[in-house]
């Protein structure tokens, strides 16, 4: 008799677990079928806030951490508050390293924490530490383009990282500068071209086309740039950011033209 109450009991456990994974499954379909709504109205906020409930639920969801990732470095690089913009980059952080916990070899994971470092880079002071978010940015952005050479994100953050080793004036403060051995203007070059492969994987995503004009008109090479930004002020609005993207290209297009 106790035998048979204990298998009863064994089957009601199981049961009710595959009932509570049910119900959970059906919380995160909804859950991500209300963040993609969220994201198709250019409404990050409450898209993140979904993203976050999913993460909670299941915090191995490297797809999910990445989203969350993303979606706090766009929120926080609009702020002008420091502290606040501060806030969204450690949370980001936070998601980032989780998905980096989660699947180390995974591409967009490594994307995540070079996305990271690299905002960091914005508000960071202290010339060390400096230093080291620019390295870090490199080394996990190489990791994932090692893991997916066609990661387009991964392409544009890698372009945008060699024009700022000769466009950002930070980057040009002694001991930062002699950390890299010297910095040249080849640099350009290499920055074309991991944009120029990002435009050709992800054709709508609308930041990489203002910074690849920005490096055609740094390289002097007006024709080029002219045909980036005519090509961006034309793309369908898929992020928040896009609008102000764009109309920042057609302020760029009208004192080119």
């Amino acid at each position: 008799m106790k035998n048979i109450n204990h298998i009863f009991k064994i089957i009601g456990t199981v049961f009710l677990l595959a009932v509570i994974n049910t119900l959970f499954a059906q919380d995160v379909k909804l859950l991500q079928q209300e963040a993609t709504a969220f994201e198709r109205q250019l409404n990050e906020a409450d898209a993140l806030g979904k993203y976050s409930q999913i993460a909670e639920i299941n915090p191995k969801d490297v797809l999910t951490l990445v989203k969350c990732t993303e979606l706090n470095c766009s929120i926080g690089n609009r702020l002008a508050d420091k502290n606040t913009k501060a806030k969204y980059y450690k949370a980001a952080g936070d998601y980032a390293q989780k998905a980096i916990a989660a699947d180390s070899t995974n591409a967009d994971a490594n994307y995540a924490m070079a996305l990271v470092a690299g905002k960091m880079t914005e508000i960071e002071t202290e010339k060390k530490q400096l230093v080291e978010y620019v390295n870090r940015s490199k080394i996990y952005n190489d990791k994932a383009l090692a893991i997916n050479p066609n990661h387009a994100k991964a392409n544009y953050i890698m372009g945008k990282w060699h024009f700022e080793l000769i466009h950002s004036s930070w980057l040009k403060k002694p001991g930062i500068k002699n950390f890299y051995g010297g910095i040249f203007d080849t640099q350009v070059d290499s920055a074309a071209y991991y944009m120029e492969k990002c435009r050709t994987i992800e054709p709508y995503y609308a930041w990489n086309y203002l910074e690849l004009a920005k490096v055609y008109i740094y390289d002097h090479q007006p024709a080029k740039a002219l045909g980036v930004l005519e090509k961006l002020v034309k793309l369908p609005n898929r992020t928040y950011d896009d609008p102000a993207i764009k109309e920042e290209g057609k302020k760029m297009l009208a004192t080119m033209q």
